[in-house]
C-alpha cells in the first residue's frame, strides 16, 4: 500500500511540475511587439527546430522561452569534457557519489553561463520588434530569460528526484506533444473528398512503419555473454544471465539532434547572405538541394560514432572485466577483449545510424507523397524523443508496480 501511495504521489508531483513548466512559456516579456515578431519568424528553420525543445518558447519569447535548452547544452559539454579532461573523468569514475555531485554542480554553473549568453543573443535578435530597445530592456530580458531557464532546470531536477522519469526528457516530451494539436488544427479534410482521404491513409501506414523502426532502434540490444572464474570453478558452465548489453543506438536521439541542428544552418545563412557565390553553394545543402540528403546521412553516421565513443568505451569495459575476473568466452582478456568489443560496437553503431537515417527521411517521403506539409512538426527527431522517453518512463512505472506486488507477497 505504501508503494502504491508513493507511486501516486510521484505521478502527481510530475504532472503538477509539467503543468507549471508549460504555463511559464506563456508569461510574455513586456515591451515586444509579439504579433509582428511571431509572423516574421514563421519560416525560420532554425527557430522551428529550437521550438521542438522549448515547446514554442522561441516563438512566444515568454519567461520560459529558453526552456531546457541551456541545461542540455551544458550536459553535452560536460560529457565532452569528461573524455578530454582527466580530472573530470576521475570525478565521475573514482569519486563515487561525491564526484557525481560535483559534476552536477559544474553542470548547473555551465547552464547559468549558457542561459546568460543565449539571453543576451535573444535580446539583440529581437531588437527590430521591441518598442523601446535600451539598456533597461536588455537587462530585464536577460534576467527574465536566465531566471526562467534556471527555474526549468530546477523543475527538471525535482521531477528526476521526486517524480517519475527523467525530468529533462519529460519536459522535452511535453514540449513536443504540445505542438502536435497545432499542426493538426492547421490541416482540414473533408470525409467526402476521396482525394484528401487517400493521403491520410498513406500517412497512417508510413507513420506506423516509422514508429516500428523507431522502437527497434531504441530497444535493439546485442547481448555479449560473459563468464567469471567463480562460475568456472562451480559448474564449468556459462551463466546465460551474465552478459554485456550493447545497444544498437548508443547515442539515443543525440546524433539525429546534432545532425538536424547542423542542417538548419545552411538554410538560415541562405536567408541572411547577399553573396551570390555563397548562396549558390548554400543552396546545394538546403532542404531542396541535391546534396542535402548526402550531407544529412554523413552527419548522422559521424555523430552516431562520435556519441557512441562518449557513452561506452571498449577499453574501460575490458579493464573492468579483467578486474572482476570475468571474460568473454573464446576471447582472451585485455587487448583482445577490447578489439572484439570495438568491432561489435562499430558494426552496431553503423547499423543503428543507417536506421536513424531511414527514420529521418520518412517525414520527407510523407510530405512528398501526401502533400501534408502541416504534419511535418512530428519529424524524426521528435518521434525518437517521444518513443524513447515513453519507453523509459513506462519501464520506471512498471518497476514500481512490480515492487508493490513483490512487497505484498512477502508480507
Amino acid at each position: 500500500m505504501n508503494l502504491k501511495n508513493t507511486l501516486n504521489k510521484k505521478l502527481t508531483i510530475t504532472l503538477l511540475i509539467l503543468m507549471l513548466a508549460r504555463l511559464g512559456i506563456f508569461i510574455p516579456i513586456p515591451g515586444i511587439d509579439h504579433d509582428t515578431f511571431y509572423s516574421s519568424i514563421g519560416q525560420n528553420t532554425l527557430i522551428n527546430f529550437l521550438n521542438i525543445f522549448s515547446g514554442g518558447g522561441f516563438s512566444t519569447i515568454g519567461m520560459f522561452a529558453l526552456g531546457i535548452v541551456p541545461y542540455i547544452n551544458a550536459s553535452i559539454i560536460i560529457q565532452l569534457l569528461t573524455k578530454i579532461i582527466p580530472e573530470i573523468e576521475n570525478l565521475q569514475k573514482e569519486d563515487g557519489e561525491v564526484g557525481r555531485k560535483k559534476i552536477t554542480q559544474i553542470t548547473r554553473y555551465l547552464t547559468l553561463g549558457w542561459a546568460l549568453m543565449q539571453s543576451l543573443a535573444i535580446a539583440f535578435w529581437i531588437k527590430p520588434y521591441v518598442f523601446e530597445w535600451n539598456l533597461v530592456f536588455i537587462t530585464d530580458c536577460i534576467i527574465t530569460l536566465t531566471t526562467g531557464s534556471i527555474i526549468i532546470m530546477w523543475l527538471s531536477e525535482l521531477i528526476t528526484e521526486h517524480g517519475v522519469g527523467n525530468g529533462a526528457s519529460l519536459l522535452i516530451f511535453q514540449n513536443i506533444i504540445s505542438g502536435i494539436p497545432k499542426n493538426i488544427q492547421n490541416y482540414s479534410i473533408s470525409i467526402f473528398n476521396l482525394e484528401q482521404i487517400k493521403p491520410i491513409f498513406i500517412l497512417f501506414f508510413l507513420f506506423l512503419f516509422m514508429l516500428s523502426i523507431t522502437i527497434l532502434i531504441q530497444e535493439g540490444t546485442k547481448k555479449i555473454n560473459i563468464i567469471s572464474a567463480r562460475q568456472l570453478n562451480k559448474k564449468n558452465k556459462m551463466d546465460s544471465k551474465s552478459y554485456i548489453p550493447l545497444k544498437m543506438n548508443q547515442g539515443g536521439v543525440m546524433p539525429i539532434v546534432f545532425a538536424s541542428a547542423t542542417m538548419t544552418i545552411p538554410n538560415y545563412l541562405l536567408g541572411i547572405s547577399n553573396n551570390i557565390i555563397a548562396n549558390n553553394l548554400l543552396k546545394l545543402f538546403s532542404p531542396n538541394g541535391p546534396l542535402y540528403i548526402v550531407l544529412y546521412g554523413i552527419l548522422i553516421i559521424t555523430f552516431s560514432y562520435f556519441y557512441s565513443s562518449l557513452i561506452l568505451s571498449p577499453d574501460d569495459v575490458a579493464k573492468n572485466l579483467k578486474k572482476m575476473g570475468a571474460s568473454i568466452p573464446g576471447i582472451r582478456p585485455g587487448e583482445n577483449t577490447k578489439q572484439y568489443l570495438k568491432s561489435i560496437l562499430d558494426r552496431l553503431t553503423f547499423l543503428g545510424s543507417i536506421f536513424l537515417f531511414s527514420v529521418a527521411l520518412i517525414p520527407s517521403i510523407i510530405t512528398n507523397a501526401t502533400n501534408l506539409n502541416n504534419f511535418q512538426g512530428l519529424g524524426a527527431t521528435s518521434l525518437l524523443i517521444l518513443v524513447g522517453v515513453a519507453i523509459d518512463t513506462a519501464k520506471q512505472i512498471q518497476t514500481y508496480i512490480i515492487s508493490e506486488k513483490y512487497n505484498s507477497m512477502i508480507q
